[in-house]
């Protein structure tokens, strides 16, 4: 047993002074620090620096490993020519992205806080990895394949995927998951077979969907950009599926919804009717053209949303709280102090129950994940403390998972 005591712990949304937690493997007990010392007298105390914040550990719910090796090879600006650039240059950047660079990136995330990610595989090249890695991985095995002609046998890849997930070592903290690419390149024959295997063995479930323009015109009018794009490489010009029908896929199982920056209310008023969740990735969204996601429309109605990175194919790094000071800038109407709590909440709690994880908040009976956070002073008022975290933070000063300090 031990007892962590901060300045300040993340309780329920707010920030309470003179606590500590009591914890192993999970959390077990949180009070005042002299109630429980005389509670727990054989437990290791551990004071924590001047001026900490102690936060359950953050989650990176969507990133892409696989296309780590990215500087400056693909096309910023727009969604379309970015994704003629993954296709021009995807074998040499899957050749160049090794399992050390891999790991570094997991490293980096580790020390800006991240005790969780969910990994979007494309090829399972990331598993090995992911196994390693002292994070919780929620490891997304992705389908994708919209030619009816291919489908079975992409569908065969996708479950033999699915089933080395399922078999990582007993010492990994692997959770199996389930990706749907996106509405345009999935066939709905092999998307409903996807789904019900998640939801026959609850698997965590997501999906890319309306990122662009592009997407939202070609599902549409089976017009615009995608449409040279499918007649290029895939010699058709006809969409697989529809808005209403792609969404209607997920109906009977709650689903993290990736980007929906092109979403309308109606469809978002749809996905919240449903119980899904949305993952939101600023900095990728500004990156590639595609727009701001009404996050403030999110919180009318009180659809949950995370915070996460997405890959490097189309970031400049996994750092949290980089993605967090960047939705600090593209959200320039919203009350900043209001932004940076409901910020720290998306990408703790919203993203925990995103991916079904017993972590992101500090309770009894959670994992003990906890990041720990050392400001420059004592905060005038408590209210900001949050601001002050995204503002002042590059790397936490301490991080635990469960119950193991890592940094």
């Amino acid at each position: 047993m031990k007892i962590i005591i901060a300045d300040y712990l993340y309780l329920d949304g707010k920030f309470v002074e003179n606590h500590a937690i009591a914890f192993d493997t999970h959390i077990q007990d949180i009070d005042l620090p002299e109630r429980l010392m005389e509670k727990y007298p054989e437990a290791e105390r551990i004071r924590a620096k001047p001026y900490t914040v102690l936060y359950p550990g953050f989650i990176n719910t969507h990133v892409h490993l696989e296309f780590s090796a990215n500087k400056t090879s693909l096309k910023y600006g727009s969604f379309m020519p970015w994704l003629d650039s993954v296709i021009e240059h995807r074998d040499d950047l899957m050749k160049d992205c090794d399992n050390t660079m891999m790991q570094k990136e997991c490293s980096d995330m580790l020390r800006s806080g991240i005790t969780a990610f969910g990994a979007i595989s494309s090829f399972g090249t990331e598993l090995e990895v992911c196994e390693r890695s002292p994070q919780r991985v929620v490891f997304f095995n992705e389908l994708i394949g919209s030619n009816a002609q291919y489908a079975d046998m992409l569908y065969g890849d996708f479950l033999e995927r699915v089933k080395a997930s399922q078999h990582c070592g007993a010492q990994s903290r692997i959770t199996p998951a389930v990706a749907i690419h996106s509405p345009y390149s999935v066939h709905p024959v092999i998307l409903q077979k996807a789904v019900a295997l998640a939801k026959q063995h609850t698997m965590p479930l997501s999906t890319h969907f309306l990122e662009s323009q592009a997407e939202r015109a070609w599902l549409e009018n089976g017009e615009g950009e995608f449409k040279l794009f499918f007649e290029k490489f895939f010699n058709t010009s006809t969409p697989v599926t529809t808005v209403e029908e792609f969404m209607h896929a997920f109906d009977t199982y709650p689903t993290h919804f990736v980007h929906c920056v092109q979403a309308t209310d109606k469809e978002l008023s749809y996905l919240h009717e449903k119980g899904h969740s949305i993952a939101h990735c600023p900095r990728s969204n500004r990156y590639l053209g595609c727009g701001r996601l009404a996050i403030e429309t999110l919180n009318d109605m009180d659809l949950p949303f995370s915070v996460a990175t997405d890959g490097l194919s189309s970031n400049d790094s996994l750092n949290i709280f980089d993605e967090f000071r960047a939705a600090l800038m593209l959200h320039h109407q919203a009350p900043i102090v209001a932004l940076s709590n409901l910020l720290i909440k998306a990408s703790t709690e919203n993203a925990a129950e995103a991916l079904r994880l017993n972590s992101g908040s500090l309770k009894i009976g959670k994992d003990a994940d906890f990041a720990l956070i050392t400001l420059p002073e004592l905060p005038k008022r408590s209210e900001e403390i949050a601001l002050w975290s995204i503002l002042h933070t590059r790397e936490v000063d301490a991080l635990y998972i469960e119950g193991e300090q890592y940094v």
